[in-house]
């Protein structure tokens, strides 16, 4: 396997990421990246997103009709807000159980299980009111 370097760009994409709790969008992470470098292209940042997740350095977070992207490595669930699209993490513990219960019961080696609770957050349930 080809050896990968580190560039300029990729690092820039990476800090992007881990720069924000609020699980941006690859466009939002081009913006952020934009911002920094005015000559990198939308192609640049996505590529190289695409090659950090692939390398384990960010998670993508699929949600519906978007994907998401974040830092945060370890296994947890997600929240999404069906009325303006805010994605947060959940504060419970991520339950490895089911994917051992998933491999006996299916013959699959699982790796994780992903879950997105869906709602409308305190901030749109409160306009709602």
């Amino acid at each position: 396997m080809k050896q990968q370097r580190n560039t300029k760009q990729r690092q820039l994409v990476l800090d992007a990421v881990r720069a924000r709790c609020d699980h941006p969008s690859a466009d939002q992470i081009y913006l952020d990246v934009r911002s920094i470098d005015d000559r990198i292209s939308r192609g640049t940042v996505y590529r190289n997103l695409n090659f950090l997740v692939r390398q384990g350095e960010v998670l993508q977070v699929k949600l519906p009709n978007t994907d998401r992207f974040e830092g945060q490595l370890d296994k947890h669930y997600h929240l999404l807000c069906t009325e303006c699209g805010a994605v947060c993490d959940v504060p419970l513990p991520y339950h490895s159980d089911l994917d051992k219960q998933a491999a006996e019961k299916t013959g699959y080696t699982i790796e994780r299980h992903r879950a997105v609770f869906e709602g409308l957050c305190p901030d749109c349930r409160q306009k709602k009111i």
